[in-house]
C-alpha cells in the first residue's frame, strides 16, 4: 500500500470516530482543511468515497464501514504492541481516552491525574467530561468511569470508590427561613432544585427511603432545573433551595457547616464509582497505570478521611 495512505487513515479514522471533520481535525490538533486532504488521498488511491457528507452529518459508506473495520483494528494492535514495549523498558506512553461523567471528575479524577503526570509524564490522559452512557468501544474510548448500577454486565469493573450515600441538603439560612422537613410529605412544601435527565429529557425523581425503609421515587417541585450536579451544590449554597447530591460532592461544605443534612433517614445508598472497559483491554500497559495510581492514590484519599 503506498505510504501516504497508511500515513493518513488514523485521520480517517478519527473523522469516523467522531463522525465530522471539524471534531475530528480538534482531536487531532490539525486544521479542517488538513483533515479533508488527508480523507481526499486516501479515497483517491482507493478509487471509492469512504464517507457520505451532507450539509448536517458524515457517515461511513458501505465500503467506509469495511475497510476501517479492518484498519481500526490493526491499527489497535499495532499501537498496543508499541505502548507495550514501550512499557517493558519502563516507559508507560500513548494517549489514555476515558469518558468520565462530572461528578467523576472532581471526586476521582484530579487527584489521580496529579499523580499520574509525576509517574508517566510520556502518558497523555484524555478526559472527556459526559453524563450522557456512552458506548465507549464505539466511540473510541479505552475506558469510562460510572456509578456499578450503570455498567453493561459484559465489561470489566474496577471500583474506584467505596459506596456512598445520595443525600438531601440545604444552606444554614433557607433551612433558617422556611424550616428543616421531619417527613418527605414535607418536601412540597419546599423549594428543591430539580434535575433534568439527558436521556428522555424528563426530570428526575428523587430515589429516597421511605419511612417504612422502603426505597421509593418522589416528585420534588421548585423554581430551578438545572443539569449538572455541581452547579445544584452552587445553588444550595446560595440559599436557594434543597439539592439531592451525592454526599463526597458536599463533604467539606458539611463539614464547614455551610450545608445541612435533611431528612438523613431518607438517604440510600449508591455502589459507588467504578472503571470499566472492554475485556482484551484489560493487558494495556496505559490502562494498567492508571487502575494502579488510582487504587494507591484514592486509598491514601479514603484512609486521610476515616
Amino acid at each position: 500500500m503506498e505510504r501516504d495512505v497508511l500515513a493518513h487513515l488514523p485521520v480517517v479514522l478519527a473523522v469516523a470516530r467522531r463522525r465530522g471533520f471539524a471534531a475530528a481535525a480538534a482531536e487531532l490538533g490539525m486544521s479542517p482543511s488538513a483533515v479533508s486532504h488527508a480523507v481526499r488521498v486516501v479515497e483517491q488511491r482507493l478509487g471509492a468515497p469512504l464517507f457520505a457528507r451532507t450539509t448536517r452529518s458524515v457517515a461511513l459508506t458501505e465500503v467506509g464501514q469495511s475497510l476501517l473495520g479492518t484498519v481500526a483494528r490493526a491499527l489497535d494492535d499495532i499501537r498496543d504492541e508499541v505502548e507495550r514495549v514501550q512499557a517493558a523498558k519502563g516507559r508507560v506512553s500513548g494517549l489514555l481516552r476515558l469518558n468520565v461523567p462530572h461528578l467523576a471528575q472532581t471526586m476521582v479524577m484530579t487527584p489521580v491525574l496529579a499523580e499520574l503526570a509525576r509517574r508517566h509524564p510520556d502518558l497523555r490522559v484524555e478526559s472527556f467530561g459526559s453524563d450522557v452512557l456512552a458506548d465507549i468501544v464505539a466511540e473510541g474510548f479505552d475506558a469510562g468511569i460510572r456509578l456499578g448500577e450503570m455498567i453493561a454486565q459484559d465489561m470489566v469493573a474496577v471500583r474506584l470508590t467505596p459506596p456512598f450515600q445520595a443525600i438531601i441538603v440545604g444552606a444554614p439560612d433557607y433551612l433558617a427561613a422556611r424550616g428543616k422537613p421531619r417527613r418527605l410529605a414535607d418536601l412540597a412544601g419546599h423549594n428543591c432544585i430539580g434535575y433534568r435527565l439527558i436521556h428522555g429529557r424528563g426530570l428526575y425523581r428523587w430515589d429516597v427511603r421511605a419511612e417504612d425503609g422502603r426505597e421509593v421515587t418522589i416528585e420534588t417541585g421548585g423554581t430551578v432545573i438545572v443539569n449538572d450536579a455541581l452547579y445544584a451544590r452552587d445553588l444550595a449554597l446560595a440559599g436557594i433551595g434543597l439539592a439531592y447530591l451525592f454526599e463526597p460532592l458536599v463533604k467539606d461544605e458539611l463539614a464547614a457547616g455551610r450545608l445541612q443534612r435533611v431528612l438523613p433517614q431518607a438517604a440510600v445508598e449508591e455502589p459507588g464509582l467504578f472503571l470499566y472497559f472492554p475485556k482484551g483491554a484489560a493487558g494495556a500497559p496505559k490502562l494498567r497505570a492508571f487502575i494502579d495510581t488510582a487504587h494507591e492514590v484514592l486509598a491514601v484519599k479514603r484512609r486521610a478521611r476515616r
